[in-house]
């Protein structure tokens, strides 16, 4: 080796250091908290009760293997390919969501108990098969509404500088799909007939369409590769799509027929009547910290644009829109929050972002936030049903 390849090497070495000394501390930190929340689990559920052998051995195992089943999901996610890891993704996915329910359950019961000065074996135990049974219900209520799959919801929304010539356009919005360890070519498939019965003009994908690397995948996504709209199909990455490799996904999505935005826009003119709109997409922030692009970039995503043409704006992160509200922006389809998916997560959600679910108003601005197509993690949606979003535009009068 050269002294200059010996010199590069040391630089290299160097740079990798604070990175793999941030990734130690990291599992360091997600270890400890996973496992403290096991113990709790342990100690309110099994060991406080009390419950007599076998059962209080069985629950200890089964609390653990829980606990291991979710260290690793994550390592079969990036080593197999769905179908191979969905025997160990799915009861680790559900234990996931099972998890939450009990966590915030036994909280509760704590903070409840406490303060009325309860204690006792009776109480305990009680305050266990309470816990559990409040926890078994809503999972159960999380899965039906999983199974029945998205519902098609339709939007009405005025907009000032909208053409009239384009009265009744049809945006249909997907995000949130997250194609991975448990949803697969069949799910994919299902939204794309979901989105040509609703007639689209338009289609938008606002991101977080993949949990996994284009080789995984390929066959997976492949449906949407049947995606139509008179005026095209588009797609922005959101933070899973760059977890998974967003410019691996975007040349991906070119072939899939989709036009990726990336901090760039495009005029969509209408041949029939030539009425006209700029539809603008931006990166999700994750891509900037990754060191994949430059983030949600307004400003670059919007240059050049006409002052007197409606905006629509792509951001997979509702956060981006106080950039797009200041820069004058018509509309912003978001997704990324799920709608909370897991009621009462959704007020956890909310003290990120005042933007959840829905449409709301800031100033002459306008943003939709889908609650998602598909779901992350537990495959459950509790008071938060996913959709395909059909936007109708109309002008204001």
């Amino acid at each position: 080796m050269t002294q200059a390849e010996v010199a590069t090497e040391q630089v290299a070495q160097r740079a990798r250091r604070p990175s793999i000394a941030a990734l130690a501390m990291f599992l360091s930190i997600a270890f400890g908290v996973l496992g403290a929340i096991h113990h709790y689990l342990e100690m309110r559920l099994v060991l406080d009760p009390q419950w007599p052998a076998p059962w209080q051995s069985v629950g200890r195992w089964a609390v653990w293997c829980a606990a291991l089943s979710l260290v690793l999901m994550p390592i079969a996610e990036r080593t197999l390919r769905p179908r191979q890891t969905w025997m160990l993704a799915w009861p680790a996915s559900l234990w996931m969501g099972a998890m939450f329910y009990l966590l915030v359950g036994a909280g509760f019961s704590d903070a409840c108990l406490s303060l009325l000065g309860w204690s006792g074996l009776a109480v305990a135990r009680a305050r266990a098969e309470l816990v559990v049974a409040a926890t078994l219900a809503l999972v159960a209520l999380g899965m039906r509404s999983v199974s029945r799959g998205p519902h098609t919801k339709e939007i009405h929304v005025q907009l000032p500088r909208w053409p009239k010539a384009l009265d009744g356009y049809r945006i249909v919005q997907i995000s949130d799909i997250h194609i991975g360890p448990l949803l697969h070519r069949e799910f994919a498939q299902r939204i794309v007939d979901l989105v040509y019965a609703a007639k689209p003009d338009l289609v938008a994908v606002t991101g977080d369409l993949v949990d996994g690397g284009v080789r995984q995948l390929e066959a997976e996504v492949a449906p949407f590769a049947q995606l139509r709209a008179r005026h095209g199909v588009y797609f922005v990455a959101g933070n899973h799509d760059f977890f998974s490799g967003a410019s691996h996904w975007t040349r991906k999505v070119v072939e899939l027929g989709m036009r990726p935005l990336r901090n760039t826009h495009v005029v969509v003119q209408d041949a029939a009547t030539g009425a006209a709109f700029v539809l603008a997409g931006v990166d999700d922030p994750t891509g900037k910290r990754m060191g994949d692009g430059r983030g949600d970039d307004v400003g670059a995503a919007l240059g050049g644009v006409a002052q007197d043409r409606a905006v629509i704006l792509l951001a997979h992160d509702p956060r981006t829109f106080d950039k797009a509200a200041a820069a004058g922006v018509d509309l912003q389809l978001s997704g990324h929050t799920h709608g909370g998916q897991l009621w009462p997560f959704n007020f956890a959600v909310r003290l990120t972002t005042r933007f959840v679910a829905g449409l709301y108003r800031v100033a002459a601005s306008q943003i939709y936030v889908s609650r998602g197509t598909g779901y992350w993690g537990p495959p459950m949606r509790v008071l938060a049903p996913a959709e395909v979003s059909v936007l109708v535009l109309h002008p204001q009068p």
